[in-house]
């Protein structure tokens, strides 16, 4: 088993930064993917961004340009930072990791984009 814990959501302005964490404990061997998903009120959990173990990120079109997702391999981490922050980016933003073919998700930390 696979547990991971996001941290860093908040309450920011638009046009503003924040830096999420995703940190994982519990059975790690090799996580081929790890990515961040995001679920706003009344909308289905969408795709943000993802980075494969050996390969490039993918981003969401409606990020692209304004978000970066990395990964700290020496700690299993998995970041996303976001700049020039949007009202429609307000959301619940899930870290997912895939081990073994095996999805795992976090609790979810809530990103809120308002003045």
């Amino acid at each position: 088993q696979v547990q991971l814990v996001e941290s860093g959501g908040g309450l920011v302005q638009p046009g503003g930064s924040l830096g999420l964490s995703c940190v994982p404990s519990g059975s790690i061997f090799s996580l081929e993917v790890m990515a961040w998903y995001r679920q706003a009120p009344g909308k289905e959990r969408e795709l943000v961004a993802a980075r494969e173990r050996y390969g490039s990120p993918r981003y969401a079109d409606s990020v692209k340009g304004r978000f970066t997702i990395s990964r700290d391999y020496a700690k299993n981490a998995a970041y996303l930072q976001m700049n020039s922050l949007k009202p429609e980016d307000t959301a619940v933003y899930y870290c997912n990791a895939v081990q073994n073919g095996v999805d795992y998700w976090g609790k979810g930390t809530l990103v809120t984009v308002s003045s």
